[in-house]
């Protein structure tokens, strides 16, 4: 492979701790850096922390070797030759995005400076960070010949990051120095040749060594905007199709055709596509609300993002008239819920549709028993347990004895259930799934009532009473 990089990467959260191993598997010498020394010990301890697939293994093959992991942010500078900044932008209180961890970083790396560095905006950040990032280091001290800073941006979904990082679409670096690029260039040359697609140990994707990912070079702010608008649009993606599900609901089409039939013009795609309970997560709300504001400051009319993020609470108040319409009242039910991380594959809870809908319903006097596969321990943390609400550890022992069976996030796991044990396990057989994991005439066929989204509610064959419940447009 190419030559070998002396990398820091600041923040080991999902996209930091991504970032390092990734970069060792690539074949770099890797710096971790974070200030909290808990969650430094424990990643010395070979603990991931987070649930995404093949962080273990990689942690196993270059924990405290080819990736060590370190709270000292001086040393670490000192030490390396670019320094990637993955810590935390986190919403503020109007909208905008918090740069204060990102400042904090800039501020220590420009004190500590002992040789020329690239510092690399890989958090998520609004256009003209990297000009503040110049200014807060040359305040702090940092001659300006001995420092480039360049926007490199994630496009990591959580579940499939380690694969997404291995695998890019793209790879955006965006630099205003030739210098700075080269050596970008350099870090993902392994990526880019084909060269990592050789191995025999490699991590399997769509890239391979006749089809490597394109590395685009923009200007920093070009970068910085192509994240941002990125996330935005596939947010309005989901949001729309969110919105058609409504109108065929009203209509009684279905939306799974309807997107069926739109995916395939290949100007449009399948991607993203999906009817569901709406978007959440760590990126795109957060991405939204930023992108929004920034175009407000700046004086321009963006109200269609505005529209998206409607959308989207909207259709989780649109998910509770669903469970009225079938349950009538909820004070005093007993409801299994399964899932609670923002989408499958992943513990990561933040801005999850399915735990808001956990709170309107124990609002609303219902009596919980919650299961998902990794995203109980951090739902804990948040929604403790007690007399209206336990967590389960299978999706059989949720339904049993419940009213009803929500189904709020899409692990495969779920679209996997035995009808017949299910059935058996629920007081009444009536199935309100959130992510359309199951064919509605197959449900019905089993005995289910069974109410999904943008999709005609289906009801058992033999219902005698042959009354569908009340559509949620009737609440």
């Amino acid at each position: 492979m190419g030559k070998s990089i002396r990398i820091a990467v600041v923040g080991s959260g999902y996209v930091g701790l991504v970032a390092a191993v990734c970069f060792a598997e690539m074949g770099h010498e890797v710096i971790c850096v974070d200030n909290d020394e808990r969650k430094v010990r424990a990643l010395q301890g070979g603990e991931t922390l987070i649930h995404e697939n093949f962080l273990p293994g990689l942690l196993h093959r270059y924990g405290n070797t080819r990736v060590r992991f370190t709270t000292d942010l001086s040393d670490a500078t000192r030490s390396s030759d670019v320094i990637f900044i993955a810590v935390g932008t986190p919403q503020s209180g109007n909208g905008d995005t918090d740069l204060s961890y990102v400042e904090a970083v800039a501020c220590e790396i420009a004190r500590s400076l002992n040789s020329y560095k690239v510092i690399v905006e890989k958090s998520t950040v609004p256009v003209y960070t990297n000009e503040w990032i110049s200014r807060a280091m040359a305040r702090n001290g940092a001659a300006r010949d001995l420092f480039d800073v360049v926007s490199n941006p994630e496009f990591l979904r959580e579940g499939t990051a380690v694969a997404d990082f291995l695998h890019p679409d793209r790879i955006v670096v965006g630099s205003d120095s030739g210098r700075a690029a080269g050596i970008l260039e350099d870090i993902y040359l392994p990526l880019t040749t084909g060269e990592y697609y050789t191995r025999a140990d490699a991590i399997s994707g769509h890239c391979n060594v006749d089809q490597p990912p394109p590395l685009l070079l923009t200007s920093t702010k070009s970068a910085e905007i192509i994240k941002h608008a990125s996330n935005a649009f596939l947010a309005l993606k989901i949001s729309f199709i969110n919105a058609v599900g409504n109108l065929c609901e009203a209509t009684n089409a279905d939306v799974e055709q309807v997107a069926r039939g739109m995916g395939l013009d290949r100007r449009i795609g399948p991607r993203f596509l999906r009817p569901g309970i709406g978007y959440g997560g760590s990126c795109f709300p957060k991405d939204v609300a930023a992108f929004r504001s920034v175009a407000e400051q700046l004086g321009i009319d963006f109200n269609l993002l505005s529209e998206v993020e409607k959308i989207n609470v909207l259709q989780k108040k649109r998910f509770m008239s669903k469970v009225r319409s079938a349950l009538w009242t909820l004070r005093g039910k007993r409801l299994a819920v399964l899932g609670l991380a923002f989408k499958g594959e992943t513990d990561d809870i933040r801005e999850s549709p399915a735990v808001e809908i956990v709170r309107m319903l124990l609002a609303e006097g219902c009596s919980i028993a919650a299961y998902d596969p990794a995203a109980i321990k951090r739902t804990e943390e948040v929604l403790p347990s007690g007399p209206s609400l336990r967590y389960v550890e299978d999706c059989y022992t949720a339904a049993k004895d419940a009213d009803a069976l929500l189904i709020l996030t899409d692990w495969q796991e779920f679209a996997e259930l035995d009808p017949e044990r299910l059935s058996q396990a629920l007081r009444h057989p009536i199935v309100i799934d959130g992510r359309n994991l199951y064919d509605p005439q197959v449900m019905s066929g089993n005995g289910f009532t069974y109410l999904s989204i943008g999709r005609p509610p289906a009801h058992p064959v033999s219902d005698l009473a042959s009354i569908s419940a009340p559509s949620a447009r009737s609440n």
